[in-house]
């Protein structure tokens, strides 16, 4: 019955699973939006990327991240190649558009 009480008091004052597991998760939520920030900070200065665009693409990958089961190690990646990708059809979009105004005849 000693032990039992010994137990009792000591397990109120140490970390319940309840507060590790949210411990945990909101240190993965602070990460991934660590990591989103900063793709998100560096494709918009230096590639000049509509942000909207860049918001669903990376909504898209943190997506998929989490199916994975390791969102942790699949985002960052994944969330990088997104946003690429927005990069790279964006400049594609600006091509063609100055191609077609550069192929417009002035009016006389």
């Amino acid at each position: 019955m000693n032990m039992i009480n010994q137990l009792q008091q000591v397990t109120p004052a140490s970390p319940t699973l309840k507060t590790l597991c949210l411990a945990s998760c909101r240190k993965l939520l602070t990460q991934l939006k660590k990591t989103r920030d900063a793709i998100l900070n560096e494709f918009r200065e230096t590639f000049a990327a509509d942000e909207h665009l860049l918001h669903l693409a990376l909504n898209e990958a943190e997506a998929l991240a989490w199916q994975s089961g390791v969102p942790h190690l699949v985002f960052p990646t994944l969330a990088m190649e997104k946003a690429q990708t927005v990069a790279a059809w964006q400049t594609r979009q600006r091509s063609l558009h100055r191609s077609r105004l550069a192929a417009v005849p002035f009016a006389a």
